[in-house]
């Protein structure tokens, strides 16, 4: 018996891997979360059984005590399981407790890694995690703990230099300004980027000082990861230069 645990990517379809899209033709059993792109399930079977146990804030859905075991029964069922999650199963994925979990059942576990959202997200939005001169380091933080709270590791990631990614975290982030407020740390450039990677991506960028009424002007909200530090501003920097090439013609020749 076998259970795949595989990354789906940060959200769009064609941003899997080659041997995630394999695994997922040969697939009997597929329990996939609520941001997996539905055209991933286009890659398995039509004999496959596809079934829904997706996690989203302040909604109904499944418990991971009640996902890991039914990933041991289809394990039983149908002598191997797959479990697509989004982004990668290791970066605040839960996908360590299912291995866990199965192997106290004697289901073997393959992982196949996925793209983390935590660095593609900002990637594709023109935000560098790190750049000489801005950004030595980054954090990943999530903004939702087993407790449902921030985590306590906000407050030493925003005493640094360093880049930080806050995931799961648009419901908290009065809280995240707060902390940043206190270091007083008003002019520290935020980005809030909503449905990273598809088309209908949203970014919202600003100062602590100010991201909150923007964020609520915007109407954005999840899921949206929130990038902090100088390196958040860089996109705007560089489409500034771009205006001023445009502006001055000359410079070109």
């Amino acid at each position: 018996m076998k259970l795949y645990l595989i990354g789906a990517g940060p959200g769009d379809p064609e941003l899997i891997t080659l041997k995630a899209v394999k695994r997922l033709q040969q697939a009997k059993v597929v329990l996939y979360d609520a941001l997996i792109h539905p055209e991933l399930l286009d890659h398995c079977p039509d004999t496959c059984v596809k079934v829904h146990v997706g996690k989203r804030f302040a909604q109904h859905s499944c418990s991971q005590d009640v996902i890991n075991y039914m990933i041991v029964e289809y394990a039983l069922q149908h002598g191997e399981v797959v479990r697509l999650k989004g982004g990668d199963p290791f970066v605040f994925g839960r996908g360590y407790e299912e291995a866990e979990f199965v192997a106290r059942h004697g289901i073997a576990t393959e992982i196949i890694p996925g793209i983390s959202s935590s660095y593609a997200v900002p990637a594709l939005a023109g935000i560098p995690l790190t750049s000489r001169g801005v950004s030595e380091s980054f954090w990943v933080v999530t903004g939702t703990t087993q407790a449902h709270q921030l985590s306590s590791d906000l407050a030493l990631a925003a005493r640094s230099t360093a880049t930080v990614v806050v995931l799961m975290g648009v419901h908290k982030l009065p809280e995240i300004v707060e902390i940043y407020t206190e270091l007083e740390k008003l002019n520290e450039p935020i980005a809030i980027i909503q449905n990273g990677t598809l088309p209908n991506q949203k970014i919202v960028t600003g100062k602590i000082s100010n991201i909150l009424p923007l964020s609520q002007i915007s109407g954005i909200g999840s899921p949206a990861i929130i990038v902090i530090g100088r390196a958040a501003a860089l996109p705007d920097a560089a489409l500034q230069c771009v205006r001023q090439v445009v502006a001055k013609p000359d410079l070109m020749s």
